[in-house]
């Protein structure tokens, strides 16, 4: 994308954490942003644009993108940001809870995507950035579900990428690992728990909340999302910090009988 052309930014999820960093970067980068929220607030000090939007409705998806047209008349990018964690045994999890998550977390990408693609083709470019996660690589214990919607939108984002490339438009992964934000202090948990989990279970979530502590800081995913926004020629995938890489290294490249055990050890579960 030319940085002399005016660029206009929509991003998911953008009330806190990766999402608003994210935000603040493109602005700094010279877009016009766009940032959604499921409350209204106001807009930000830095030129932040809020507006409200549930990507679980259809009517909620279409408005939030038309008001971006009616204002600027295109959309450049859009960062899919918005999603929801689970916390727990798979199997403490009904269909309904199931279906909520990925409601949010892949349908709700699909909705945002559905709701641009129309305006990007008309514009004979734009720039779709899913973010994934390197959850999304591996195999998460006590994460399955999460863990599923993100293995879902690499699925998605790849394919679709070979759909729509010939009319201008690239669909793009950020892969990040472990990111200091609340993500894990707004966890759904299991709607159906069961007592032979509740150990593992309450280990699990003392391990993620440590391993956020000790995660990169949004402003590294952040500027994975600029390098993949402006890129001329940009890769099907960025990963987002250091540990995001060696994940990544370690499943396209060592044994899966390795990377089971190690994952195995790391979640202290038994060979």
């Amino acid at each position: 994308m030319s940085k002399t052309e005016p660029r206009v930014a929509l991003v998911t999820g953008a009330s806190s954490g990766i999402g608003l960093v994210t935000a603040k970067a493109l602005r700094r980068d010279g877009y016009r942003v766009f940032g959604t929220s499921r409350k209204p607030m106001s807009d930000t000090p830095d030129g932040i644009t809020m507006l409200i939007c549930d990507v679980t409705d259809d009517a909620s998806v279409q408005a939030v993108v038309d008001d971006v047209l009616s204002r600027t008349g295109q959309i450049d990018l859009l960062v899919n940001n918005a999603g929801i964690g689970l916390l727990g045994g798979a199997e403490e999890s009904s269909a309904a809870q199931a279906k909520a998550v990925f409601d949010v977390n892949v349908f709700g990408v699909l909705r945002m995507t559905n709701a641009v693609l129309p305006a990007m083709r008309r514009q004979q470019k734009g720039r779709i950035i899913n973010l994934s996660s390197i959850l999304g690589l591996i195999p998460a214990p006590y994460n399955a579900l999460y863990a599923s919607t993100k293995h879902a939108i690499e699925g998605y984002s790849e394919s679709l990428d070979h759909e729509v490339r010939t009319q201008g438009i690239r669909v793009v992964l950020v892969e990040p690992g472990a990111t200091r934000t609340s993500f894990e202090e707004n966890l759904t948990r299991p709607d159906q728990p069961l007592p032979v989990y509740e150990t593992i279970r309450a280990y699990a979530e003392t391990q993620m909340r440590e391993v956020i502590e000790k995660g990169d800081a949004p402003e590294v995913v952040a500027a994975a999302v600029v390098r993949a926004a402006n890129a001329a020629s940009p890769k099907r995938r960025y990963t987002a910090g250091k540990a995001a890489a060696q994940v990544r290294f370690m499943r396209r490249f060592l044994p899966e009988s390795f990377v089971d055990k190690n994952l195995r050890k790391f979640s202290r579960l038994p060979d």
